[in-house]
């Protein structure tokens, strides 16, 4: 009972959001207003095509209607080097947009683990906050590759397949509860590619003065950028 709970707020979240009434989401999956009221208050189960049709309407991954406990231990091999990915499915990341001058709040969710090794992961980006992390401004898919030295995330906009995201994590095999990486892809905002530092934790931070700053870039990170002639994150 739970569970049909959990998914059924999870559509009712981002149909809303979307800006679709109970009677339009009804009629793009073929079904009356009173049964997908019924899904969304989880008083029945779902059948897996009905699951499929709806998150073909909301246009939004399945796995992104499906519940997942968050902290529990992630579907991640023993063996595997990365120790700060090895004990959580869900990840809160920060980064600073200077074109708002505005913190940047984001959820990763990383499921199981696909055909070729890596582990099948989404992204919400500008979250209002962590409890309603559905209704973001932009959601990505794609996969987590895990390195001995090096996790890297190579990701895709729903909405806009053009855009693709790629964040390198560095030291991924030791434990910690936060950890630094590069973002790089393409803004819209204007239009031109770009990259960023990007701050992991397996916690919600404290959105302090002193976290913003770090995330800005430094005087030390143009230092290494005349030095190497690139943004680097160490």
């Amino acid at each position: 009972m739970q569970i049909n709970e959990e998914i059924g707020k999870k559509i009712r979240s981002i149909r809303k959001y979307k800006g679709l009434s109970v009677e339009d989401l009804a009629t793009l999956i073929f079904k009356s207003k009173a049964t997908v009221s019924k899904y969304e208050r989880g008083s029945i189960t779902l059948d897996v095509e009905t699951l499929y049709a709806i998150a073909k309407a909301l246009n939004v991954q399945v796995e992104q209607l499906l519940y997942m406990e968050p902290r529990t231990p992630a579907p991640l091999t023993p063996s595997l080097p990365a120790s700060f990915f090895r004990n959580s499915t869900r990840f809160y990341s920060y980064f600073y947009d200077g074109r708002i001058n505005k913190l940047v709040r984001c959820v990763v969710d990383m499921m199981a683990e696909t055909e070729g090794g890596g582990y099948k992961t989404l992204l919400y980006m500008n979250v209002k906050d962590f409890e309603h992390y559905l209704q973001c401004e932009n959601s990505y898919s794609g996969y987590t590759v895990h390195y001995d030295t090096l996790t890297t995330l190579i990701l895709t906009n729903q909405a806009t397949p053009l855009e693709k995201l790629t964040i390198h994590i560095l030291a991924s095999f030791l434990e910690s509860e936060q950890k630094w990486g590069l973002m790089s892809g393409v803004s819209f905002r204007p239009f031109m590619p770009i990259a960023l530092k990007m701050l992991f934790s397996k916690t919600p931070l404290e959105e302090t003065k002193e976290m913003i700053n770090e995330l800005k870039i430094s005087k030390d990170d143009i230092r290494k950028m005349k030095l190497y002639n690139m943004l680097s994150v160490t």
